[in-house]
């Protein structure tokens, strides 16, 4: 019997329904995108959630709101108690990838630190290996790519950093394919894991750190100078210095942006003050992204409608970000060639 993935479905639907007025409303769940800016445990359903944790016996407090970058770090940290568990953590990958494909997702890229789960596994190498065979198993049921993030916290030991880095080249053509930097970029300076990103550019990963989310363009400029930035997770307050704009535009590196968190963490007022138009129309690469779902609610797809509807994009725009995230992204060639034709026959319609 032949079955149908709900990646597959999705991509089969109509990609554009006439509105009532005759204009032609394209459909964004069937827009190929990859979904680059995605921490792992975070993809974790509301209700698997509570279930794990009512099963452990822990509570885990979820805020509607941040007062501080802290706060929401204290949240999240909350959460690893529940999805540390083995099985756990194998139900919110194979869920996660399964909501990837409902909302059209072809590609994903998890932020994941498997330093969080060596008491688990035994080590890093073993916590790494269970998840990319989880990760490899979910994708191939559902029909989405999965790449890994191996994800460095900018409060940890250039040490630590340091073997984050080989593990991950060690994994380089093996289903990990860039290296992230992650946590408060105040105080903490991406300078300090040069040679970790080094290690893992000379295996052939991409550079993928955060910035230009709780701090400004210099930290930005840290990462393209120092880290060798491929993409920057955040980017935002690039839309602060034109020279800037002007230089990502020129190198072609993609901002992973996300319009929820950056309004729930205080980075942006209110999410029609959200630059990412201003970024797009400057000629910036971007793509649309949720971060952390389960603490700021909205999916991908609802991502990239507020975009449309709160933003403005054009379905032109739209599909240049869908288009970013996926040949920016550590995707397999012919998913980037198959999701490319994907994509200008989406906006073809």
């Amino acid at each position: 019997m032949t079955t149908t993935s709900p990646a597959d479905a999705t991509r089969a639907s109509s990609a554009a329904t006439p509105s009532p007025a005759g204009a032609v409303v394209r459909d964004l769940r069937a827009l190929p995108k990859g979904h680059l800016h995605l921490h792992m445990e975070a993809a974790i359903r509301p209700d698997s959630l509570a279930d794990m944790a009512a099963a452990s016996g822990v509570v885990v407090p979820m805020p509607t709101s941040f007062g501080d970058f802290s706060e929401f770090s204290a949240t999240y940290q909350g959460m690893l108690v529940v999805v540390a568990e083995r099985e756990n953590l194998f139900r919110l990958i194979d869920e996660a990838i399964e909501d990837c494909a409902v909302e059209g997702v072809a590609y994903v890229e998890f932020g994941a630190s498997p330093q969080f789960y060596v008491a688990t596994f035994g080590s890093l190498d073993d916590s790494l290996r269970a998840m990319l065979a989880a990760c490899a198993e979910s994708g191939e049921r559902w029909g989405v790519e999965v790449g890994l993030m191996i994800t460095v916290d900018r409060t940890e030991s250039v040490e630590a950093a340091n073997e984050l880095a080989h593990l991950a080249s060690a994994y380089a053509d093996r289903g990990v394919v860039s290296l992230g930097l992650a946590n408060d970029e105040r105080g903490n300076p991406a300078a300090r894991y040069e040679e970790a990103f080094r290690i893992a550019k000379d295996a052939g990963l991409l550079s993928t750190p955060h910035a230009g989310e709780l701090a400004g363009p210099d930290q930005i400029e840290e990462a393209l100078d120092v880290l060798g930035a491929d993409r920057v997770l955040h980017g935002v307050t690039a839309v602060r210095s034109a020279p800037l704009m002007a230089r990502l535009a020129a190198e072609g590196v993609c901002l992973d942006v996300c319009l929820t968190s950056n309004v729930l963490l205080s980075v942006i007022p209110t999410i029609e003050d959200h630059p990412l138009k201003r970024l797009v129309e400057a000629g910036v690469r971007c793509s649309i992204n949720a971060d952390d779902p389960i603490l700021f609610g909205p999916g991908v797809l609802a991502e990239y409608e507020l975009a449309r509807t709160t933003l403005g994009l054009s379905d032109e725009q739209l599909a240049a970000c869908a288009l970013s995230s996926i040949e920016c992204s550590g995707a397999s060639d012919g998913l980037k060639e198959r999701a490319a034709g994907e994509i200008a026959a989406w906006l073809a319609a």
